[in-house]
């Protein structure tokens, strides 16, 4: 979660580095672009629990520019990205970050990164396990795929035979959580307590490696992270504020091996993500696999479809800090690949034993050359109350977003 004064110094850095980078040197030579957006959340059910602090429809504008500027041959570059949303009502929603704040220097084999950046590992669609470098944006949206920036000094050796990242990772961010007004918000978290394994907290220094080659049709990495894990631990027990009835995230070190897998055929893609994991005294082993198979052409258009079908495995079971233990995704993804770039993602992850049953949909069109209208809905199903997700039980909601692009 990010307290008010963090919010305040992210906002302020922002505009700072937007109005230096307005006066650097050739800025003429300069590329701007991003996009400004507004978003409107509808609930369709009242809320299970603190009915009368959550809402049902929830307005919230943003904003995410983005300067490049290069030289010496575009050997050298900077990219600011800064990022803002004001929400209606959650006070915790309405947040700045610096998603990147990078400087790029290229030599002949290598090069290096120094700043505030964004890193994604992974290529499965449900979850994405190796995906360890970046702290999630919680409060943005609970699929995980929003970040906020990593401070980190990152070098790339590029050779024939692969790419090796050296990652030094000196900083480290709190997730974000809802705040009480806000929805869904699956824990009541307080971050502004938050605990530490390590007694450096979030100046602790980590770091990662990671060897990514091409095979053929397999694109394969190899990856090791050493520091403290971006996945909050919950105690009821042991770590619980009663002044505000909520729990008190604590992040401890942890080490983890993984390997992510893809391989490419005419229609077929075969994907694996796997990792080991030693954290919190537990040693486990998570796995997501499976494919995706796309009828090109579809019914001789320029459409396509594909079937999308992934395997979640957990070796704790029921003791996960995660819903995703045994469970099985379906998905059906549609392109249409016209002018608009329409799209369209149907998925399902349905829980084994439980039947507990999470139904997403994304879609998006452009509209014109500047604009963008995406929609994404949220329904959850069969939701036992022992189960993680049951603060969200009630909390089926649909989402427009309304962008423009400069």
């Amino acid at each position: 979660m990010i307290t008010k004064n963090t919010q305040r110094r992210a906002c302020i850095a922002a505009i700072l580095f937007v109005i230096t980078a307005v006066y650097m040197p050739l800025a003429h030579t300069a590329e701007w672009s991003g996009n400004v957006s507004a978003q409107w959340r509808h609930f369709f059910s009242d809320p299970a629990t603190s009915a009368s602090q959550q809402h049902n429809d929830y307005i919230s504008p943003a904003i995410e520019p983005e300067f490049y500027h290069a030289w010496d041959d575009e050997k050298q570059s900077i990219t600011i990205t800064p990022f803002f949303r004001v929400d209606q009502y959650d006070d915790e929603r309405a947040h700045g970050d610096i998603r990147e704040l990078i400087w790029r220097n290229q030599f002949k084999s290598w090069q290096i990164k120094a700043g505030i950046g964004k890193v994604f590992w992974g290529v499965t669609e449900s979850q994405h396990l190796v995906d360890v470098i970046n702290q999630t944006d919680f409060v943005e949206n609970m699929d995980g795929e929003d970040k906020l920036g990593q401070p980190m000094i990152q070098t790339t050796f590029e050779q024939d035979w692969g790419n090796i990242d050296l990652f030094i990772l000196p900083y480290f961010r709190e997730r974000t959580f809802a705040g009480t007004e806000g929805r869904p918000r699956t824990l009541p978290a307080n971050s502004d307590q938050s605990s530490y394994e390590s007694a450096d907290e979030t100046q602790h220094m980590d770091y990662a490696i990671r060897f990514f080659t091409s095979l053929d049709i397999w694109d394969i990495g190899l990856s090791y992270f050493d520091g403290t894990s971006r996945e909050p631990l919950f105690d009821p027990v042991n770590y619980y504020d009663p002044a505000s009835n909520t729990l008190i995230p604590r992040y401890v070190q942890m080490q983890q091996a993984g390997i992510d897998m893809q391989a490419t055929t005419d229609e077929w893609l075969w994907k694996l993500e796997l990792i080991h994991r030693n954290w919190a005294a537990e040693n486990f082993i998570a796995a997501t696999g499976g494919f995706e198979y796309t009828f090109v052409g579809l019914f001789d258009t320029t459409a396509d479809i594909g079937w999308v079908a992934e395997y979640l495995y957990d070796n704790r079971g029921n003791s996960a800090t995660t819903f995703l233990e045994q469970d099985v995704m379906m998905g059906l993804r549609l392109a249409l690949n016209d002018e608009a770039s329409t799209d369209a993602l149907l998925g399902f992850i349905i829980d084994r034993e439980t039947n507990e049953t999470l139904i997403s949909f994304e879609a998006g069109r452009r509209i014109g050359s500047n604009w963008k209208l995406a929609v994404e809905a949220r329904l959850f199903r069969n939701i036992d109350s022992t189960s993680l997700l049951y603060a969200i039980a009630d909390d089926d909601f649909v989402q427009f977003d309304l962008a423009y692009y400069f």
